[in-house]
């Protein structure tokens, strides 16, 4: 638990640097004071409304259990939940066709999961049990506050052209402390990239983590092994388009849900499904 905390104390500290490295490098050191100020609100609301927001994005419908079409859908996270010693999280429903999921909030208190449609259709019930206890070991190692905390902001970091424009006009006034154009423009290029360093560094170690925690909560590694077999298939020939406009989220997902190929490929926030694979494979023998 202090390690995740850790990771997200280290995360916001990384993010507050990079918005004032842009800052300074774009509007001197009132680009810095306002990237430093803009930044702070940001984790703030991070922390708080990340969740939210993200779930809104994707146009999450929340179940019960009196949901009569998801009634066993949502039992099935109840037993879960209670074989992993977690509050029961709210669990929502997305309508899209590929199969995906993921799991958010601030805490286990706070803690929500999600799955798509197409996921519900394609995978088994035992290897929808797999994916679900996956996004359960997600909220039990409290790394969901890290996933939805690098989502937010790494979006904002990627639109950074909108705050270059906001300062541009100081670096003809600005006589001493402005930014040079040039810095600013390797700045905007390299913003962007740190952001997806920062995402796929975390993320990754993340995913195996959560596999192997998923695999002894449902006491079941060969069936998110093949859940993952599935998704991983599927995945890449049904577009998901809110991940495709918001790709800061992709990171967030079981699988990657992006269909970029060549470079944007090399920055994927997930390890390889073939790996993670062979570890659950290698838990079952």
């Amino acid at each position: 638990m202090l390690g995740n905390w850790f990771k997200t104390t280290l995360l916001m500290a990384a993010i507050v640097a990079l918005f004032g490295v842009v800052g300074a490098a774009i509007g001197g050191m009132n680009g810095l004071i306002f990237a430093l100020l803009i930044a702070a609100g940001m984790n703030f609301y991070a922390y708080w409304f990340s969740a939210e927001m993200v779930l809104r994005m994707y146009n999450a419908q929340e179940v019960t259990a009196q949901d009569t079409q998801f009634a066993d859908f949502y039992q099935m996270v109840a037993e879960l939940a209670r074989n992993a010693g977690l509050p029961m999280p709210r669990v929502y429903v997305i309508n899209e066709d590929q199969p995906n999921a993921f799991a958010t909030g601030r805490n286990p208190e706070n803690a929500a999961v999600a799955a798509t449609t197409g996921i519900m259709r394609i995978l088994s019930a035992r290897e929808l049990r797999g994916v679900m206890a996956h996004e359960l070991a997600h909220v039990q190692h409290r790394d969901t506050l890290i996933s939805t905390i690098s989502a937010t902001i790494a979006g904002a970091i990627s639109s950074i052209g909108s705050f270059a424009m906001l300062f541009a006009g100081q670096h003809n006034r600005e006589r001493e402390g402005g930014g040079h154009p040039i810095l600013t423009i390797v700045v905007l290029i390299l913003a962007p990239i740190a952001a997806m360093l920062i995402q796929m560094a975390i993320s990754r170690a993340r995913e195996f983590e959560a596999d192997r925690g998923g695999a002894e909560i449902s006491r079941d590694p060969e069936a998110l092994a093949s859940a993952l077999k599935k998704i991983h298939d599927y995945a890449h020939h049904i577009p998901m388009p809110t991940a495709e406009q918001h790709p800061e989220t992709a990171q967030m997902m079981i699988i990657n849900p992006l269909s970029a190929e060549g470079m944007q490929s090399l920055f994927s926030t997930h390890p390889r499904t073939e790996e993670r694979i062979a570890r659950l494979m290698a838990m079952v023998r």
